[in-house]
Order: structure tokens, then C-alpha cells, then sequence
């Protein structure tokens, strides 16, 4: 039996872990920015056939590789184009980064320690969350989790030499999908891994089983092509890609998201939940008493050099944003997932309990004291409406934790090894569970964050806006859920941010304020969204506007009034 279970309990768990890791990614509306974004691209490339120029709102856009887009743009392809297909190369990639976990720690340790550390990884909640949004950081971080799995399979010191050859070389091809998923970071990070490893160990046996030939031949073949043809394309490419998104990116803060040096320290002890305590009680040993092969490598102290890698990195950078520390929760799972086999039911019972009683706490504080917190949030452009809603599915999420921190503690008290086992199952699905119970209260602030609700109400009352040969500008801002939801590009006005290059490029794609407003007297008949404010300024400058919807951040504009049509 595997960690004291039955195989087929283990296969009725992976089944309740998927039904719920990919069940509810339709259910929320895509929100402003990310999800909106990437989304797009994927369909402008799935539409327009061009899979070498990513573009976004029909502009070039070169801040990330390709990877996610081509999946996102295969995926529509296949599929069609909605919320569900949208994120599903972000969820799959989550889950396939939990596979990769399990298998690669019970080759390390043992069947148990492999359970264990996918238990680990599919209940952290950070890479659960983040696999349930659409992101690039799910697939980078797979690339990532999987080209560091090949690499400590192939330090293991009884392989023969074609096996070492080839986990190596799976490594490199991990590493060349992570690197065309969102550039060089994917070599910094296990680069520097390995650097640091030899330096507080002394072991420089890794460097020479890296097969860095071969490898790194397999690595440009991969890589290189498309760096090649998009340069030819587009000749400002490389100083853009470089340059901006990669040494300005990380060495100043012309990104405007710097943060404090202790910035992602919230973010790890959130993103670790519910196993954070767990990982506070075993870090010391896991790098005292980590094992060392008898050729010398040592994979748990690897482990932990590359998760403090990844945190320190990130934290100097000028450029920070919670989901950059992603990378390292797989490296921390196999860890945990060792860890985890060897502590007693009895220490991980007393390890338990403050979340046994810590979650109850948090949410009878919740229940008291949530009208207080969201009087103090609330705004205009978020009203109080917003987080109530999304405060009966806190409710839950609390609940769920909860329930899981207590059905562990009981568990471990019991002390037998299947009732361990359980407890830990327990962890994992209560924070998965939790977790989307969240993601779908989440939606709540779509209302505000998502062009959805606007462009139906818009839609209800005059359904030409869905006319692919009217235009809708986007006048002052770009709510980057809009295109993806129209189904078709959306000029702008008066507006660059990261779209700056691609209006550099092409910049008859653009619209000064007083030009567009030429355009807009002159067409037939028109569309846009903007703010209230941007339409009072309009209206007083005796442009004709008709407002068909609005919310607390944007009105949806027609040319002028018109017959209501209905769809």
C-alpha cells in the first residue's frame, strides 16, 4: 500500500483533485489586466494566423515569448474561445507541475515521500491560485519545476549514463519552454541555483553531469528559431525585449511596481498556507540532516537553495509582483514531501493545531468584524455592494480551512500511519477546496474588473455595438478584458502605457484626443468605452455622446441616439 492507503483510494483523490483543480475555470468572468491580456493575444494569434508577432489589440507586443500564446491560440483553435479554454493551459500546467512534484520525489524517497509532496503542491495555495488564473507565471513555473526535476534525476548516483544523458537533456528542453514562455529568467534561475549550491557545499560533481553541450544545443534549437524569425520581422524587437523587459525590468523601477525588500514575505506566508508551520519546523533539518548521495549530491539542500534563490532574486528586483515567487513552491514541495515521512503523527498533530484553531479564530473575527473592513475598502469605482458579495464565499473559504486544520489535528492524534496519511490529505483538500471556493466568490469584483457586464448591458441596448464593421474606441484607458469579450480589436485614444511600441510601430493604429474626435463626428455610427469623467469632459467639449451603460468605473458610449435593436 502507498503511504498506508489503498491504490485505488490514492486514484479516487487524484480524481476528486482534478474534477476540482479544472471545474470551476467558466464560472468566473476573465478580469483587467492579466487574464484579459493574455487571452487576447492568444485570440488575435488564433484569429489572424500570425504565430510569430504576437500582438495584442491588433499592436505588436513583445514583453513575453510566445509559449502560453501558442497554447492559449492551439487550445482555441481546438475548442473554441471562452473563459474555460482560456485558462485551461494555466490550470493544466498547475497540474501537470504537481505530477512532475510526486513522480520526482518518490524517485528521490520513496512512494510515500511522492504522495506526500504532490498532496503538498496541489494544496499550496499559491500554486493552486495561481494555476486558476490566466497568467504566464503557471506555465513558467512548469517549465521551471520540471527542468529542476529532470536535473536532480539525473544527479542520482546509480543511473548509467544514457539515462543521465537524457533526464539532462529533458532538462534543457524544460528550461527552453520556461525561457520562451517569459524569457531569460529561465536560465537565471537554475543557473545561479547551481552556482550557489556549489559554493555552500563544495560538491561540484553536478557540473560535471550537465551534459552542457548537448544540452545547450538541444536548448537553442529549441529557443533560437523564434528569436531569429521575430527580430527579422520586427526590427525593434531586441532592443524592447532585452533591454526594457529584462535589464530595466529587473534593475530600476520604470515598470512602477517596486515594493518594500520584505515585499514578498507576505506573499510566501500566504502562498505556503497551510503548510507553513510544517515547513518552519522541518527547514532546519532538511538542510543539516539532508542525505548525500554517494556521489556526493545532496537534492534537498539543492531544493532549498532554489527556493531562497527565487525569493532573494525577486525581492532586489525593481520590478516586483506577488506572482513572481511561483517557482519556488514545486522546489519546497519535494522538500515537504520527504519531510513529511519523517515526522510523527504525534509532532505533526502539535504542528497542526495553531491552524486548528487559527482558522476558526479568523473567521469568527470575519463574521464580526467584515462590515468595519469593507466600509474602510470601499469607493466609488468599488463599491461596499462588491465586497459583501464576495463576503459570503470568504465565509466559506474560512470554513473550509478550518475544517481541514481540525479534521488534520484529530487525525494526527489518532496516530496510526493511514490516519497521518489522511490528515495530510485533509490539508491539501480543505486549501484546494478553499481556494476555489474563493476564486469564484472572486467574481464579485468582475462587475468592476471585467468589460462582461458592461458590453451585455451595452449590447441590450443597441445590438450593433456587436457589428464587426462599427468601431468601438477605447478613449483615455484600455480595459484589457474588452477585445477579448467584443471579439475583435478596439482602437485607442489618447492612451499608450505598454502599448506604447506598438503604437511606435504603427501609429495610425492610434488617436490623439482632438483627431479622434474628428473621426468620431464624422462616422456613421460609433462606440466607446471610457471613464464617467473622460465623458463629462467629451460632453462639455459638445461631443455627441449617448450613454447605453455604465458602472462605477466606465460608461459605454454610442455616436449618437439610435433605434435600440434588439439581438
Amino acid at each position: 500500500m502507498l503511504a498506508s492507503l489503498p491504490h485505488r483510494t490514492w486514484w479516487l483523490l487524484a480524481l476528486v483533485v482534478a474534477l476540482a483543480w479544472f471545474g470551476s475555470l467558466d464560472v468566473r468572468r476573465l478580469q483587467h489586466p492579466d487574464e484579459g491580456r493574455y487571452g487576447e493575444i492568444a485570440r488575435e494569434m488564433a484569429a489572424g494566423g500570425d504565430w510569430v508577432t504576437p500582438r495584442l489589440n491588433d499592436l505588436k507586443y513583445f514583453e513575453k515569448p510566445p509559449l502560453q500564446y501558442w497554447v492559449g491560440a492551439a487550445v482555441f483553435n481546438a475548442f473554441g474561445v471562452n473563459e474555460w479554454t482560456a485558462r485551461l493551459p494555466s490550470a493544466v500546467a498547475g497540474f501537470l507541475a504537481v505530477i512532475a512534484v510526486g513522480f520526482t520525489a518518490a524517485r528521490l524517497a520513496g512512494p510515500d515521500a511522492g504522495a506526500y509532496a504532490a498532496l503538498v503542491l496541489a494544496g499550496s495555495v499559491w500554486h493552486l491560485g495561481m494555476s486558476q488564473l490566466l497568467t504566464l507565471d503557471s506555465l513558467l513555473s512548469l517549465g521551471l519545476a520540471a527542468a529542476l526535476c529532470a536535473f536532480l534525476l539525473a544527479q542520482r548516483p546509480a543511473l548509467s549514463a544514457a539515462a543521465q544523458r537524457n533526464w539532462m537533456l529533458a532538462a534543457y528542453i524544460a528550461a527552453a519552454a520556461a525561457t520562451l514562455t517569459k524569457g531569460l529568467v529561465a536560465l537565471a534561475i537554475p543557473g545561479a541555483t547551481l552556482i550557489l549550491y556549489t559554493l555552500v557545499t563544495r560538491d561540484t560533481g553536478p557540473w560535471r553531469r550537465l551534459h552542457a553541450v548537448a544540452g545547450t544545443l538541444v536548448y537553442l534549437a529549441l529557443t533560437a528559431p523564434w528569436f531569429i524569425l521575430v527580430s527579422r520581422a520586427n526590427p525593434e524587437f531586441a532592443q524592447f525585449f532585452f533591454v526594457h523587459e529584462h535589464y530595466q525590468r529587473f534593475l530600476t523601477e520604470a515598470h512602477n511596481r517596486s515594493g518594500e525588500w520584505y515585499y514578498f514575505v507576505r506573499w510566501f506566508v500566504l502562498g505556503i498556507m497551510p503548510w507553513l508551520l510544517i515547513w518552519a519546523w522541518t527547514l532546519p533539518r532538511s538542510w543539516r540532516d539532508a542525505e548525500v548521495a554517494a556521489n556526493g549530491f545532496a537534492w534537498e539542500r539543492f531544493c532549498v537553495v532554489w527556493a531562497a534563490f527565487v525569493f532573494v532574486f525577486f525581492s532586489l528586483s525593481g520590478s516586483k509582483l506577488p506572482s513572481y515567487i511561483l517557482p519556488l513552491f514545486p522546489a519546497l514541495a519535494l522538500v515537504l514531501g520527504y519531510e513529511l515521512t519523517r515526522l510523527s503523527p504525534r509532532v505533526l498533530a502539535w504542528i497542526a493545531l495553531p491552524l486548528a484553531v487559527g482558522a476558526p479564530s479568523l473567521l469568527v473575527a470575519k463574521l464580526l468584524g467584515y462590515e468595519q473592513l469593507v466600509a474602510s475598502l470601499a469607493s466609488p469605482v468599488t463599491p461596499a455592494s462588491v465586497y459583501m458579495d464576495f463576503g459570503a464565499w470568504l465565509n466559506a473559504t474560512l470554513a473550509s480551512f478550518a475544517a481541514g486544520g481540525i479534521a488534520a489535528f484529530a487525525l494526527f492524534r489518532n496516530g496510526s500511519a493511514a490516519a497521518k496519511t489522511w490528515g495530510i490529505a485533509a490539508l491539501s483538500l480543505s486549501a484546494l477546496i478553499g481556494m476555489q471556493l474563493a476564486l469564484v466568490g472572486y467574481d464579485a469584483f468582475a462587475r468592476v474588473r471585467s468589460a462582461w457586464y458592461i458590453l451585455q448591458d451595452a449590447k441590450t441596448a443597441d445590438a450593433r455595438v456587436l457589428d464587426p464593421a462599427l468601431p468601438v474606441f477605447q478613449v483615455g484607458s484600455y480595459d484589457q478584458t474588452l477585445p477579448f469579450y467584443l471579439g475583435r480589436p478596439t482602437p485607442l485614444v489618447d492612451y499608450r502605457d505598454e502599448m506604447g511600441l506598438g503604437l511606435d510601430a504603427e501609429p495610425q493604429k492610434g488617436h490623439t484626443l482632438a483627431a479622434w474626435i474628428d473621426v468620431w463626428n464624422a462616422a456613421p455610427q460609433a462606440f466607446a468605452l471610457m471613464s464617467p469623467a473622460m465623458a463629462d469632459e467629451l460632453a462639455a467639449r459638445g461631443v455627441d455622446l449617448r450613454i447605453l451603460a455604465r458602472d462605477p468605473r466606465r460608461v459605454f458610449v454610442a455616436r449618437r441616439a439610435t433605434t435600440r435593436r434588439t439581438p
